[in-house]
């Protein structure tokens, strides 16, 4: 039987710009109960090459602090399924996180960066009837999703800047 796995509670602020979203925690962040914990997955050297800071230097508690600090809030696009492993692709029996109502709590939330395509298939479906919020579907930061190098993420992820300002 495989188990059904949960998202974490959202990490965002009324001076959220930018909520970005997975899909939902792999094995290593829910055994330690962090945002992106595998240490080959690539968030927090992409995230803090948008704002200027070395996030992966720093401890958990700072990195979030830092994230809003900034403008940036994290969130997922799936609030439980069923998933062997950690691979997006074993996902099943989604349920959604109620995107839109964090969305319309976020006053000064410009844009929804979907991070990779499971979170995107999921979750902009549910904010496509809000005008004004752009959104954007960034390459995963996932150690699955090795077809792109670093440097050729980095390039997608840095178009987050413009919502920062």
């Amino acid at each position: 039987m495989t188990a059904r796995k949960a998202s974490f509670a959202p990490v965002a602020d009324a001076r959220t710009r930018v909520l970005i979203l997975g899909s939902l925690p792999g094995e290593a962040s829910l055994a330690a109960a962090r945002y992106y914990a595998n240490p080959r997955n690539q968030f927090w050297r992409l995230a803090g090459a948008v704002i200027g800071v070395d996030l992966a230097a720093m401890d958990y508690d700072a990195r979030l602090a830092d994230l809003l600090s900034h403008g940036l809030g994290l969130w997922d696009s799936i609030g439980s399924a069923t998933r062997s492993g950690s691979l997006d692709t074993a996902i099943r029996e989604v349920q959604p996180n109620a995107l839109a109502d964090l969305a319309a709590s976020l006053p000064a939330l410009q844009c929804v960066a979907f991070n990779g395509a499971k979170s995107a298939a999921v979750g902009a479906p549910q904010l496509a009837g809000i005008g004004a919020l752009s959104q954007l579907r960034l390459p995963s930061s996932s150690p699955a999703h090795a077809t792109l190098s670093f440097d050729a993420k980095l390039a997608q992820w840095m178009n987050l800047r413009k919502f920062l300002r």
